[in-house]
């Protein structure tokens, strides 16, 4: 399961602000956070460039964030 929920609620975030800044719908985002829908990578390094972590952590290949800068 991915970790975007996580990285989410830690910053206090809505679905909606997140949801814009991989320019998608809250709904289509949604779908991702629960597993219902893949991400694509494009959308997926967004994400990891927002929250400044490694597309690894987000994917939960690894258990402790890496910092990309």
């Amino acid at each position: 399961m991915y970790k975007i929920r996580d990285l989410r609620e830690d910053k206090d975030l809505s679905q909606a602000e997140i949801a814009k800044v991989i320019k998608t719908t809250q709904q289509q985002y949604s779908k991702i956070e629960t597993g219902k829908a893949d991400i694509s990578g494009e959308k997926l390094k967004l994400l990891a460039k927002f929250y400044n972590v490694s597309v690894d952590y987000i994917l939960g290949l690894i258990d402790e964030p890496k910092k990309l800068y």
